[in-house]
């Protein structure tokens, strides 16, 4: 495992690319590889399958694996690939190992949905997973505001190879508190919700945020990246101006339409089908005009 070269790609716009459809509901792997291209042309180097945007709980285990192996080979001498794993810890061991098999450096652990998750167990859970794949770079996906900074510094001594924290809490005082008690220097911090709140966290310690809207927009994400690196806030900002609706939109009634709005977005630019799948739901009319006319205004 060759750390630093692990660590540096999460210090990116770590991008998770939507999975697209085909007229008969199938996951359809030939326009993925051209979503893939399109964000790797664009200047992406890092990419997520298999993240939530990527409609992770939606995807059977066989749809998952072959998404893995698309991407890796696509990537293949351009970008870093991070798997999205997860379930119960067989299900997740064996998508790790596989993702290993395939050729990706490290793997991103979604939360896990159990409603009875307790600080240690989760601890138990991660250490379980990152001690099947020492090979690879492991990064926790956190969305529990009741996860302190000790477990996670406690799970890095146990496991070397976790090498990041994904932090999807929105409490940038409590990521701030989070990351120094865990080990500021330790982990690569990554802001797991996205271009909305990436300036916040920048300023208490991330060094990379994860993107749906790369997958419309990738100058634009990579134009926010550039201005948070030379510590050039207003001109993050200005980016941040530029694409609050589309977040606000993906970020309503508890991320409802979150996946549906990029979608809905790259239909709009005849990148994919905007079909989801349930627990999902396709944009509704009057949405769908708003997204057609944010997309317009940004001149892609």
């Amino acid at each position: 495992m060759d750390q630093a070269r692990l660590t540096a790609a999460l210090a990116q716009v770590v991008a998770i690319p939507v999975t697209p459809y085909g007229e008969d509901g199938r996951v359809d792997l030939a326009g993925y590889r051209a979503l893939l291209r399109r964000m790797l042309d664009g200047g992406v180097t890092t990419v997520t399958p298999n993240g939530n945007t990527g409609e992770f709980y939606a995807l059977t285990p066989q749809e998952r694996r072959a998404l893995t192996e698309a991407t890796v080979q696509e990537a293949t001498g351009r970008a870093a690939v991070v798997a999205g794993v997860g379930h119960d810890i067989p299900t997740a061991i064996g998508a790790a190992r596989h993702a290993r098999d395939a050729g990706a450096g490290l793997v991103m652990v979604h939360q896990p949905v159990h409603p009875y998750v307790s600080e240690d167990g989760w601890v138990d859970y991660h250490r379980a997973i990152a001690e099947a794949v020492p090979e690879l770079g492991v990064v926790p996906y956190i969305r529990n505001e009741r996860l302190d900074g000790a477990r996670i510094a406690r799970l890095g001594e146990l496991c070397p190879n976790v090498v990041g924290v994904k932090y999807a809490v929105p409490d940038v005082a409590r990521f701030a508190a989070v990351a120094r008690d865990a080990g500021l220097s330790r982990f690569v911090w990554v802001a797991g919700l996205a271009e909305l709140y990436a300036p916040a966290y920048f300023s208490a310690g991330a060094t990379g945020f994860t993107s749906g809207l790369v997958n419309v927009a990738p100058r634009l994400s990579l134009d926010m990246l550039d201005a948070l690196r030379a510590g050039d806030y207003p001109a993050a900002m200005a980016v941040w101006e530029r694409i609050r609706e589309f977040e606000d939109l993906r970020a309503d009634r508890q991320s409802a339409n979150n996946v549906s709005v990029v979608k809905e977005a790259m239909a709009v630019l005849g990148l994919c089908r905007r079909e989801v799948r349930p627990p999902s739901r396709t944009l509704p009319e009057p949405e769908r005009g708003r997204v057609a006319s944010l997309v317009k205004g940004w001149e892609l």
